[in-house]
């Protein structure tokens, strides 16, 4: 077993580079390129990489095909979720995305699961960064910028060469705008960011991203996931497989699913009479049925529209119950936020 740590963390995106009701406006409309140097990137290696990996983590692994990636949450015995990452079969290696703020959790707990295996768990992040493009107009300004992309289905991955540089581009997995990943030398990744802004992209920064998340309604994990929720309670059903075997947590997953529901779930919410704070519980009829975790003014076709993304108690999700939140009346909605994404066709 080997397992090196690197601790000199990588700057994060910068909060906004100007105007960021015009930042959104590029991730909506046009094309918007950004820093993604706040997630980790970690090699995992060995003859024993895809068993091992595959009884760590919510998802498929051992199917996973070359150049292919899943989302996935990592598990304690208790079923509650420890993080969340992105799984890609690079051939050579296993490579995992994550959240810097999430890397020393996981790699702990990597460490106490490794043990007469051959794997090798290595942080890639002084090595790897990532530049993010996204829009409706994504794929024609990276391709102004002298990056040719095929065609690629969300998760996958190829290999390029730009300026002779070498180019990991992955295909997004948000369903409510496109978007790409490029994987870079950090010394390249300023080069390749004013290239991309050449060819027409706008820049942006951490709170339009965050802005365009809660509108895809899309939980970030130490936000809108925590470690006290399981992972059904999280909505997010992509992150599961039910047939691939053993992992950490599985029966407690499996034991949500076999009795068909659980008692609260990640629910969006429309909001009139201001924004409540992340926190604040949700109550019905004097009861506490529920707590935001996010919560945003966005930009609708109507003028600004008030959301916010929580967990709400299934008897709670009824027609003709009042919800409310610090002071503000809620009314549950679907998830993506469509009226803010239709902007795009106009």
């Amino acid at each position: 077993m080997t397992l090196t740590t690197v601790h000199d963390k990588i700057a994060a995106t910068a909060p906004h580079r100007g105007d960021i009701r015009a930042e959104l406006s590029a991730l909506l409309t046009d094309c918007g390129v950004y820093s993604l140097a706040g997630r980790a990137k970690i090699s995992v290696r060995g003859a024993d990489r895809t068993r091992w990996l595959n009884g760590m983590i919510t998802n498929n692994i051992r199917d996973l095909g070359p150049e292919r990636g899943v989302y996935a949450f990592l598990l304690n015995s208790q079923g509650h979720i420890l993080g969340d990452l992105y799984a890609y079969n690079r051939g050579e290696d296993l490579m995992l995305d994550t959240d810097q703020a999430q890397l020393a959790k996981l790699l702990a707990t990597f460490d106490h699961y490794i043990i007469m295996d051959d794997v090798e768990v290595e942080d890639k992040s002084d090595k790897l960064t990532a530049l993010g493009v996204s829009g409706p107009k994504s794929q024609v300004v990276l391709q102004a910028g002298g990056f040719a992309l095929p065609a690629a289905e969300a998760l996958q991955s190829f290999h390029i060469l730009w300026q002779g540089l070498s180019v990991t581009v992955v295909r997004g997995d948000n369903p409510a705008v496109e978007s790409w990943e490029l994987w870079l030398d950090p010394a390249q990744a300023e080069l390749v960011r004013q290239a991309i802004l050449a060819a027409g992209a706008k820049p942006v920064g951490s709170e339009a991203l965050d802005l365009l998340r809660i509108a895809a309604g899309l939980p970030r994990y130490g936000q809108d996931i925590r470690e006290r929720d399981l992972p059904q309670e999280t909505g997010q059903q992509r992150a599961l497989h039910f047939s691939k075997g053993c992992y950490i947590g599985q029966e407690i997953v499996e034991r949500i699913r076999s009795r068909g529901a659980v008692h609260r779930t990640f629910t969006g919410f429309r909001v009139r009479e201001g924004l409540p704070a992340p926190g604040a519980t949700i109550q019905c009829e004097g009861k506490e049925v529920g707590e935001i975790t996010s919560s945003a003014s966005l930009p609708g076709s109507a003028g600004e529209m008030l959301v916010a993304l929580g967990y709400l108690r299934r008897e709670a999700a009824l027609p003709g119950k009042k919800l409310s939140a610090g002071g503000s009346q809620l009314a549950i909605a679907v998830l993506p936020f469509a009226e803010i994404f239709a902007q795009k066709n106009h």
